[in-house]
């Protein structure tokens, strides 16, 4: 097993910030930190305090095994993140969701009939 590298928090975070279409901007001033200082920890191997990266973490909708296990390949990542993405509905979202799921598998269900 390789032994844990604390330089892929960056590339995570970044990865994780440009998948939800967040602008570095955006995402610091949401953090209420500079766009400076997050440019820093994304590229420059910077370490956020532990405060930040939890905030982190939630915002960008992440699992915190992808950070502190990434030696881990985790079968069900896919599962995960559509979690995630979840947690971050609000009722009407989470029924929109659902309602648009039943209909997929409904309408699967039918084709295969």
């Amino acid at each position: 097993m390789e032994p844990y590298k604390l330089d892929r928090l960056g590339i995570i975070l970044k990865t994780a910030r440009k998948t939800k279409g967040l602008t570095r901007e955006q995402l610091s001033e949401t953090m209420n930190i500079t766009p400076r200082y997050l440019l820093s920890i994304e590229n420059e191997n910077k370490k956020p305090s532990y405060d930040l990266l939890f905030r982190l973490v939630r915002e960008l909708g992440i699992s915190a095994d992808t950070i502190f296990y990434p030696e881990l390949e985790s079968k069900s990542s896919e599962l995960e993140q559509l979690n995630n993405l979840l947690c971050l509905c609000n009722e009407y979202q989470i029924n929109v969701v659902k309602a648009t799921l039943k209909a997929l598998l409904d309408r699967q269900n039918i084709n295969h009939i």
